[in-house]
């Protein structure tokens, strides 16, 4: 497992009970590694419907498919894998120069919550152009 992805379920499992957080003016460097990690948890579940909607658009760009045509679902699939892997292996460069610090987890997820919001309007860009 990747290591972003085992900080990201590390600080999401502190139960909300136990740990009550103001994310707007956290205290404590485990406060903003934990709302950073939250932030992160929005703006992927607002990536996965959004990807939802462009992977319904490139079904219907898949009507018109000519012998020899790779799907365009196929080629849009592809392309988020390359963009899962590309993001993982950015924020660990980019939160390099904390590594091994209490900074390093909320680095990471800072740099993950941007390049998702990123990806996620490109793929609004992809199925607004067709719908």
């Amino acid at each position: 497992m990747d290591r972003s992805l085992i900080l990201l379920a590390l600080f999401s499992a502190f139960p909300v009970g136990a740990q009550q957080i103001d994310c707007a003016s956290p205290m404590t460097q485990s406060g903003m590694t934990i709302c950073a990690g939250r932030d992160f948890k929005t703006a992927d579940a607002e990536l996965n419907a959004t990807w939802q909607q462009a992977v319904a658009a490139a079904r219907q760009m898949d009507q018109y498919l000519e012998a020899g045509d790779v799907p365009a679902e196929t080629t849009l699939r592809d392309a988020q894998r390359a963009w899962i892997s590309f993001r993982d292996k950015a924020c660990e460069a980019e939160a390099l120069s904390v590594r091994g610090g209490s900074m390093h987890p909320q680095v990471v997820m800072f740099c993950m919550e941007r390049l998702t919001r990123a990806r996620t309007e490109d793929l609004k860009i992809f199925y607004g152009m067709i719908n």
